[in-house]
């Protein structure tokens, strides 16, 4: 032993890397053995720029520039490339920042839909034959069936309450809630009947109000809309909550 101190050295570096035809910044690792013409090689499958016309800047961990990396035949770990450290790709092509992330500049594969539904490798193909969603004609009726006949329940169910109806409101999985009813019908926000509630207690979600159309006032909170099978009119006093009491 002669006392000597012995320096060892990572032979991968993690770098960023950066250029100026993009805003992306990658991270990347490296063996220091490499000369800077094969980093080019392998930086070219990173940023996209062709190697015969890139030139390189190495920045500091803090970002200041240290030095260019113009010696094709040196090594990379005979530049000063630390962890963290900044490659600085400069693409002396002409290419401008952002051109290869602009896809209104992709060309795109357009098909007919006559041409398309001939196809039998698409996925249109693979639907007909194996009568998924709205190919299976008979499965696509059942819903419509099904659909139809919720829509003249709930319609029956509307036509059987009338604003001023004290009701008791039971949405699935939601507590029972007391409540004036305020609006029954149409609305433009979702299709379906529906019943505006004002509840007596703050246990809604606005003022009557939904997407900017009023269709009843009270104050805010108390209004909520439900669907008509979810309403039972009858007679359900107010609940006296003690809100006059000291």
């Amino acid at each position: 032993m002669d006392g000597g101190v012995t320096v060892v050295t990572n032979p991968i570096v993690n770098v960023n890397v950066t250029s100026t035809i993009s805003t992306f910044e990658v991270k990347c690792r490296f063996n220091r053995g490499i000369s800077i013409a094969e980093l080019k090689g392998k930086l070219e499958m990173v940023v996209g720029v062709c190697a015969s016309s890139m030139d390189l800047e190495l920045f500091s961990v803090s970002d200041k520039f240290l030095q260019k990396m113009d010696d094709n035949d040196a090594l990379l770990g005979s530049y000063a490339v630390d962890d963290d450290c900044r490659i600085h790709v400069i693409d002396r092509s002409g290419c401008q920042m952002g051109e290869f992330d602009d896809v209104s500049k992709v060309e795109k594969f357009e098909i007919s839909d006559d041409a398309y539904d001939k196809r039998t490798d698409s996925a249109r193909s693979f639907m007909k034959k194996h009568r998924i969603g709205h190919f299976n004609e008979e499965e696509t009726a059942k819903k419509k069936a099904e659909h139809a006949a919720q829509m003249e329940k709930q319609k029956a169910a509307a036509d059987a309450i009338s604003v001023g109806n004290r009701c008791k409101v039971q949405v699935p999985g939601q507590p029972m809630k007391l409540g004036t009813v305020m609006y029954v019908g149409t609305t433009d926000f979702k299709p379906g009947y529906w019943v505006g509630v004002k509840y007596d207690e703050p246990l809604g979600k606005h003022n009557g109000t939904v997407e900017g159309k009023q269709y009843f006032e009270c104050e805010n909170k108390y209004g909520g809309f439900v669907k008509p099978l979810n309403v039972v009119v009858g007679d359900f006093p107010e609940e006296d909550y003690g809100l006059d009491e000291m």
